[in-house]
């Protein structure tokens, strides 16, 4: 039962070796299991070139798979094309493989269920049975096994030899081959292959003679069968892998690199080249598998053991990476590579493990190097552990052995000496190392400047740090950071204007070429015009600040706007598509065993299925609608949806970019670009309502309010006003705001009437949205139910002056239509009300200019032109016109004077009475007199 289990995992592991899957998670194949593979071989290659049925079973028997033609299987049908049957010749490999080791496992399960049948029955039944009956059971169609040991490879005696006709022919067609006589040398081979399908000769011959005509496909193809006859040639194998390497072939050449090594392998070159292949690929943690197996091969190939522990390291198995290169350590008690030491240690540091690192060192130190000076690199790092463990008495003796006339030769130690010190805020001694290569060879640069001014800017010299960033960006113009804290300390010694040159776009643009790899310079940078566009504010350069920043915010919020947080995953190009399925069809017609595994990730395979997938729907799709269906590489570019960027990600989180966007809607307002404020204003209120806070959120309405009654069309900025009144409903400032953007509208707007009859039903004791809904009835003529809104206001408001004005003009409007029958009554009541308002105003010129002009309307002629003179005779003062809410008071408006006095408008009244009443020269006179300029 054991030996049948045992035979049970072996097909198992063929299979999966059939199928590319690996139980232990990568491709390697252990070393010991090899070599023990290739002993128990036994009789060489001579003894696997031909066998009869008998050795092919007892090979299947044991879970070994070779590759043999059957009968009816032309063996030239894996060389040529095999466009008609839609299968390609290495899917039938493949096939064949998978169906014999299936086979044998469904054997040797059939033989497991048998033989424990057996057992049982032998269990249940043995009450009242013989000893000779159980005997007679147990070997009833039972062959009993021998105990000797079954012998591996050929039985003595059992191998075919050729015979000599074959032998000949083979002889001949080499003789062809060598006289350049290659269709002749093509033809034997023909039939030599025909006499003996499975031998492996004429295959390769064949390989030669197709490379000799300069047919590299065939040739291969010739090459793979011979190779798969003779699976331990591994020199076949070689060259379908060098051959697989210059074809770019990296699947087919990851394939026979395996095969390769299974039949070699202690050839160390070979897995070099498979951990090569794992690096290029991306797959780290197969490739430091690989290294390490080199290194249990060839204990003294330091360099595998560092690779592989680096590889472990950069796939995150720092705990293997450490483990392996401790075990050389403790392997090699007397000698070690100073090499292995210094790469332990440096890992060890890496991960923060000073301490074990300095216990290594000093172990190195002890075992290594007694009586012998400590190599410079390990001193230095015992130097640094002992500054991350708070020793620096230590530390600095150990780095007194950095000397200023050896410099070039150190640059990487001096440098770690000092990155660990400024590090751990140690800016004085850093400093003082930083110094000792800055003017060197090799290690003066842009990157070394800017750590020297890092420990200027600690230690409060900004001077000395401003001279070392200039330094720097002389080499790292690009360096953003640098440019951006040199700004910041040009700031701090109030040298704005340099600030503002060294942050502003160079003059020369149209004269710089910037490099087909430099997506964008430096002066482009977000950072950059954000840092300047806050100097530009503080200078009050309000153009200057509109120019830099505007754009930025502008972008910024239509990228919130059009594209979500979540990007939507875009249509890929049809060049895409094909190049991810190239994964799966790499090669296909160029080789026999095209189509082996690719030594790629599962889930870039995944992905060039998929790939593969879109294309033919796209291509079915195309056919289907009588569209031109170009190439797999026609672009739809203009067919997806590309997602930007917002060049101020986190313009609406933070709370000095709320300033700032409030700051840059008053300086387009006072620069009279008001669209553009607006714009700027609705879009953050539509994108930030829960972000800002109340008083910023109000802040931008009232902004958006007072914007929106300076512009052509103030209807943008009704939301706003609308706000403000819904905010502060009872406020007669915030109702003159909404009336005053209102009132502009040329076209009514019907959601001022809709939001006005809502505020009505609310607001019934308010009288604000009564006047202003009757002014609608006025500016409409319907002066009967503009009369009835005002006396409304008027029950609420009985000595408000403008009420009982609104009332007054409403009724004698109303008494000069034609259907009112008591019209005089209403003239009188009307009248009344704007008597009532002169009383309320105090005897004022816009008063009785208002009773004047009333009794000009009605006909009234002579008791208008005295109160016209009445007018004339008073000069009234000029008062400051009254401010929003969201106006500032502070500002001072530039109004001629005498823009209070109405003197002028009553003056061209009375001309008019007494031009017509035919006293033009009393006419003349008054205009003389008051309205000359």
């Amino acid at each position: 039962m054991d030996e049948v289990k045992k035979g049970i995992n072996e097909v198992e592991e063929a299979l999966e070796c059939s199928l590319g899957i690996s139980t232990k998670g990568n491709e390697e194949v252990d070393v010991e299991e090899e070599e023990e593979e290739e002993g128990e071989g036994g009789d060489g290659e001579e003894e696997e070139e031909e066998e009869d049925d008998d050795d092919d079973d007892d090979n299947e028997g044991e879970g070994k798979y070779m590759f043999r033609f059957k009968d009816g299987i032309n063996p030239f049908d894996f060389v040529e094309d095999n466009a008609t049957s839609g299968v390609q010749p290495y899917e039938q490999f493949e096939r064949l493989e998978y169906e014999a080791l299936a086979e044998k496992k469904r054997k040797l399960l059939a033989n497991s269920q048998c033989e424990g049948s057996v057992k049982k029955a032998r269990q249940e039944d043995t009450s009242g049975v013989n000893i000779d009956e159980i005997m007679e059971a147990m070997n009833f169609g039972v062959r009993r096994k021998s105990r000797k040991p079954k012998k591996r490879g050929r039985r003595k005696g059992s191998k075919n030899k050729l015979s000599p006709k074959i032998t000949r022919m083979l002889g001949d067609a080499t003789l062809h081959y060598a006289h350049g006589r290659y269709e002749v040398a093509v033809s034997v081979l023909h039939e030599v292959i025909r006499l003996a399908p499975n031998l492996p000769d004429p295959y390769h011959t064949l390989g030669l003679v197709q490379k000799a005509l300069g047919d590299d496909k065939k040739a291969s193809n010739f090459y793979m069968i011979a190779a798969h006859l003779t699976p331990k040639d591994s020199s076949l194998w070689r060259q379908l892998f060098t051959w697989s390497i210059e074809k770019g072939n990296i699947g087919q050449a990851s394939y026979c690199l395996s095969k390769a090594i299974m039949a070699d392998p202690r050839d160390v070159t070979l897995r070099l080249h498979r951990a090569s292949l794992h690096v290029e690929l991306g797959d780290y943690q197969k490739a430091a598998e690989s290294y390490e197996q080199i290194y249990q091969l060839t204990h003294d190939n330091i360099e595998a053991l560092k690779t592989g522990a680096k590889l472990y390291l950069k796939c995150g198995q720092l705990e293997h990476s450490i483990r392996i290169l401790e075990d050389y350590v403790k392997g090699h008690p007397s000698e070690a590579d100073t090499s292995v030491i210094d790469l332990l240690a440096a890992i060890f540091m890496e991960s923060n493990a000073y301490d074990k690192a300095l216990q290594l060192i000093e172990h190195a130190n002890l075992v290594y190097f007694s009586g012998k000076e400590l190599p410079l690199n390990l001193t230095i790092k015992e130097g640094i552990c002992h500054v991350h463990l708070k020793n620096m008495e230590k530390a600095e003796i150990l780095f007194s052995v950095l000397r200023r006339d050896s410099v070039n030769d150190h640059v990487d130690l001096i440098a770690g000496a000092a990155d660990s010190l400024m590090s751990l805020e140690h800016y004085d001694s850093a400093l003082k190392y930083y110094m000792m290569l800055e003017g060197s060879a090799k290690g003066d640069n842009g990157f070394l400047h800017l750590k020297i001014a890092r420990c200027y800017i600690f230690l409060k010299q900004r001077l000395q740090a401003i001279f070392f960033l200039y330094k720097a960006l002389q080499m790292l113009e690009d360096n953003i950071e640098a440019r951006l804290t040199l700004a910041s300390l040009l700031l701090e010694e109030a040298k704005e204007d340099e600030a503002i040159s060294l942050l502003a776009p160079p003059k020369n643009l149209d004269s710089i070429e910037l490099p087909p790899e430099k997506s964008k310079p430096w002066w482009l940078n977000e950072k950059v015009k954000l840092k300047l566009c806050n100097i530009y504010r503080a200078k009050a350069m309000v153009e200057d600040f509109v120019d830099t920043i505007f754009p930025l915010v502008r972008e910024s919020l239509y990228v919130e706007i059009h594209h979500p947080k979540v990007p939507v995953k875009p249509r890929l190009t049809q060049k895409e598509l094909a190049k991810r399925a190239k994964v799966l069809d790499d090669l296909e017609t160029e080789s026999v065993f095209h189509g082996f595994r690719p030594l790629v990730h599962p889930s870039d395979l995944s992905r060039a299925a998929r790939a593969r997938r879109e294309l033919q729907r796209r291509k079915a799709e195309a056919l289907a609608s009588g569209a031109d269906w170009q190439s797999d590489y026609s672009d739809d570019d203009s067919m997806q949806e590309i997602h930007r960027e917002s060049p101020l990600p986190n313009l609406l989180k933070d709370e000095e970019h709320h300033r700032l966007i409030i700051d840059l809607c008053k300086s387009l307002a006072s620069l009279q670009r008001y669209w553009e404020a607006l714009e700027i204003i609705n879009l953050t209120l539509r994108l930030a309502h829960n972000m800002l806070s109340v008083e910023k959120e109000e802040e931008l309405r009232s902004l958006g309010a007072q914007i929106a009654y300076n512009t052509t069309d103030p209807k943008h900025g009704f939301d706003c006003v609308k706000y403000i009144v819904q905010q502060h409903p009872y406020s007669l400032a915030a109702w003159n705001c909404y009336y005053k953007v209102i009132s502009r509208v040329e076209n009514r707007d019907s959601r001022h009437f809709k939001f006005l009859r809502g505020m009505l039903s609310k607001l019934q004791d308010c009288a604000p949205p009564i006047i202003i809904y009757a002014h609608q009835f006025t500016m409409a003529s319907n002066h009967q139910h503009a009369a009835r809104k005002y006396l409304e206001a008027y029950k609420l408001l009985p000595e408000n002056p403008l009420i009982n004005l609104c009332v007054g003009t409403a009724l004698i409007n109303l008494a000069l239509g034609f259907r009112l029958q008591n019209k005089h009554q209403c003239l009188a009541q009307g009248l009344a009300f704007l008597y009532n308002n002169f009383r309320l105003r105090g005897n004022s010129q816009e008063a009785l200019y208002n009773i004047a002009r009333a009794y000009h309307h009605v006909g009234l002629v002579t008791l208008a032109a005295s109160y016209y003179e009445k007018v004339l005779a008073i000069r009234e003062k000029d008062y400051p016109n009254p401010k929003l809410p969201c106006e500032n008071p502070d500002i001072v408006e530039n109004l001629k004077p005498g823009y209070c006095d109405i003197r002028r408008e009553a003056a061209y009244n009375l001309h008019l009475i007494y031009k017509k009443s035919g006293a033009l020269d009393l006419a003349r006179q008054v205009l003389k007199d008051h309205c000359t300029i």
